[in-house]
């Protein structure tokens, strides 16, 4: 028998879960779900039109609220329907927006509301531990999650003085009043990157927002295939990092000088008659395995980075700077335009199955 949470009166904590075809992790995320404690909660799926056996995991857990996400706005990307769906049936004080693919601790929820009220903050949001398992996985978050967290500090973001916002869209925690302030999800309908637009929103009303890395509180497995991972970064990086193709070329340029400083040697061996000349090589590849330490990976996630995931990431940044100019972003079946592309309207390649909204 599934365990599930009681509510006794009004949910302190509304859980809201946007699914799109999550049938391989959703199972586990509400599992980790329904077995927390110490605090009153609701959880909803929104179904966001899947074609697998998503809405059928999720109504296999007593107690969880399933709702079909409406009918896609024009304008309007499907994460952001879905979790304005969600809201809209909300009851509780606060909203947690999370993924389908995220897996929360045991007690996570009760501590992530303390840790927000202690704080006296208006918003939470937790960068989860990743969990890496294929090799481009391995290779490509370390260098990935290390230039986020240079690019975002979460001591910067986390300061009320500094203009820098962001948040994972894995975890956010919003107080509901908040929340409707701002206009929800629906003032930012046309942001590919809510997540850290919802931030700034929150953060431009004066509000308090914390944002941390929370191996502690919640884990996820963002990709499981190399096809997810570059549909996934292509879709983001070049809205994340303001010089996408200046980041690509210093990345390459850290990345090939080490290898570059220990081949000249095979190349022309008359030229080397000293050891220290591979002194510049050895540094620089150290520095480069040291700078991916931010990004919480191990040691051996750090060295692949350092040897094959700089040059994927400045590929990666490279191609999402091409199908952003390009004005067509695929993300689960569906292609988005630039948000300043008001001509272009967003097309859904999805089946609907029958009898469901679409």
């Amino acid at each position: 028998m599934v365990a599930t949470q009681t509510i006794t009166g009004r949910p302190t904590i509304s859980v809201i879960i946007p699914a799109r075809n999550e049938e391989i992790s959703l199972a586990d995320c509400l599992q980790s779900l329904v077995a927390q404690s110490g605090v009153e909660f609701e959880i909803i799926v929104v179904d966001d039109h899947s074609t697998d056996r998503t809405r059928a995991i999720a109504e296999s857990f007593p107690g969880v609220r399933v709702v079909e996400a409406g009918p896609l706005p024009q304008g309007w990307t499907g994460k952001n329907n879905a979790v304005t769906c969600g809201a809209r049936l909300a009851h509780g004080e606060w909203l947690l927006f999370t993924d389908a693919d995220t897996v929360h601790l045991p007690g996570s929820l009760a501590a992530a509301l303390k840790e927000v009220r202690e704080n006296g903050a208006e918003m939470l949001s937790y960068s989860p531990e990743q969990i890496a398992v294929t090799f481009w996985e391995m290779a490509t978050l370390p260098v990935v999650f290390a230039e986020l967290a240079r690019q975002y500090s979460p001591s910067k973001v986390s300061d009320p003085a500094s203009p820098i916002a962001a948040a994972n869209g894995q975890y956010i925690l919003i107080r509901r009043e908040t929340y409707d302030a701002i206009g929800g999800h629906a003032a930012i309908a046309r942001d590919i990157l809510e997540d850290v637009a919802l931030a700034r929103a929150v953060k431009n009303s004066g509000r308090k927002i914390l944002f941390r890395y929370a191996a502690d509180r919640v884990r996820t497995r963002m990709y499981r295939n190399y096809r997810q991972l570059s549909e996934g970064w292509t879709k983001n990086l070049a809205l994340l990092f303001p010089n996408p193709g200046w980041l690509a070329l210093k990345s390459l340029v850290w990345w090939a000088f080490p290898f570059a400083n220990f081949l000249v040697p095979l190349v022309f061996p008359t030229v080397v008659h000293h050891w220290w000349w591979f002194t510049p090589g050895a540094l620089v590849f150290s520095l480069n395995t040291m700078r991916l330490r931010r990004a919480n990976f191990d040691v051996a996630m750090e060295w692949l980075g350092a040897l094959f995931g700089m040059p994927m990431f400045a590929y990666l940044l490279l191609r999402s700077k091409r199908a952003h100019a390009h004005g067509s972003v695929n993300w689960k079946g569906r292609s988005y335009r630039p948000k300043n592309d008001s001509a272009s309207p967003l097309i859904d390649h999805t089946p609907t199955p029958a009898g469901r909204l679409s």
